[in-house]
């Protein structure tokens, strides 16, 4: 993501859904997103987790303290992170819309539907406070990401050679109405078993 989004009214109060609560980052949550940063099994199709030092050295006070960004939290636990921001224009996909999804989760968040619910959350958010197409870009090779844009209702815009790897490129209509693409069909996410 190249540019922080503007949004008034920022921050917001949190976004409570059935187990989660979503809400912006504070000082509290640095150790986590370390955690999050240096895992390399997290990291594995984001090109590998980061040295913890190096990283800690770099990251602020407050991780990802901007506008769109938030933390999601279980149970009192930082388990992940959903962001929305404006993809750089240098990037594969201008031309496209450029509101941009990004998601990490935890180990010990995966397979519970935590990224489906918080992502979910934050697109809803989106859809009230911005109405613009979002999109999302991961790895082919990332099938749990895949199937994620597949429940979320993103669709088919391209696939292209970035950071070494084949990626797969889609968008989400405000409201998550299904898209056609050029030939007027539906071209939905591919579905992982």
């Amino acid at each position: 993501m190249a540019a922080p989004l503007t949004v008034d009214d920022w921050p917001v109060a949190p976004i409570r859904t059935a187990r989660l609560v979503l809400r912006p980052p504070e000082a509290r949550d640095r150790d986590a997103f370390l955690d999050l940063g240096s895992d390399p099994e997290v990291n594995r199709h984001l090109g590998g987790g980061r040295d913890r030092a190096e990283l800690d050295a770099e990251l602020p006070e407050v991780p990802a303290d901007r506008p769109g960004q938030f933390v999601v939290d279980h149970d009192g636990e930082l388990v992940g992170w959903v962001g929305l921001g404006r993809r750089d224009p240098s990037r594969p996909g201008a031309g496209h819309p450029d509101l941009e999804i990004s998601w990490v989760t935890s180990r010990s968040a995966w397979g519970h539907g935590y990224a489906t619910e918080a992502a979910a959350a934050v697109l809803a958010w989106a859809d009230t406070v911005l109405a613009e197409p979002v999109i999302v870009c991961t790895q082919v090779a990332n099938e749990p990401s895949l199937a994620l844009a597949g429940r979320l209702g993103f669709t088919e815009l391209a696939r292209f050679e970035e950071f070494g790897a084949e990626q797969w490129f889609g968008v989400r209509p405000p409201g998550g109405q299904r898209s056609a693409n050029r030939q007027g069909t539906s071209k939905i996410c591919p579905r992982v078993p």
